[in-house]
């Protein structure tokens, strides 16, 4: 069996979670989360516990075990603590800062990169170059900052650009002069 699979998953009081079918949604504090599992797993709700099944001991549903159990955990822990990641900005000028429902950011280019914030997902902007995203789907967060750092990555030689925090870049040398 799955080691990850196998674990049942509980439930803390802040959180409702409802099972119908294969539809599993969960709500708590920092928001509702919503997920069909595939036909092959069945989930049961349990004395406080979340319980994830499987039919058979094919390849394929020893996969889908683990990964619908993994989410699942993911999505209590979600709704009840929330997820976030922290960006930093780095080059001179470069600077990010939150309009209504969008985020400006000035990369160097020659206009603004305006990023629409979703619905559910909260962003943050300190000292206008450190961004903190926040939400309940681990997913959708990643994503988001994922986006965000796409605009620019960091480039390997001055070091500037979109990063994680804590991200580690290598940098290169550059070019240097010959002298005869």
């Amino acid at each position: 069996m799955s080691r990850i699979g196998k674990k049942s998953i509980p439930v803390p009081d802040k959180a409702k979670v409802a099972v119908s079918g294969q539809n599993v949604k969960i709500e708590g504090p920092k928001g509702k989360l919503e997920f069909d599992v595939h036909p092959r797993i069945s989930v049961a709700l349990e004395d406080k516990n979340l319980v994830v099944k499987r039919s058979s001991e094919n390849r394929l549903d020893k996969s889908l075990h683990g990964m619908t159990r993994s989410i699942l955990n993911n999505m209590v822990s979600g709704s009840v603590n929330g997820f976030q990641k922290r960006l930093e900005i780095h080059g001179v000028g470069f600077k990010a800062a939150v309009q209504g429902k969008n985020l400006n950011l000035s990369l160097g280019y020659s206009h603004p990169l305006l990023y629409p914030i979703p619905s559910d997902i909260k962003i943050t902007v300190e000292d206008a170059t450190k961004l903190l995203i926040e939400g309940a789907d681990k997913h959708k967060v990643g994503q988001v900052a994922a986006d965000i750092r796409a605009y620019y990555p960091p480039e390997p030689y001055k070091g500037k650009g979109v990063r994680f925090a804590g991200e580690n870049i290598r940098r290169k040398e550059g070019k240097t002069a010959q002298s005869k």
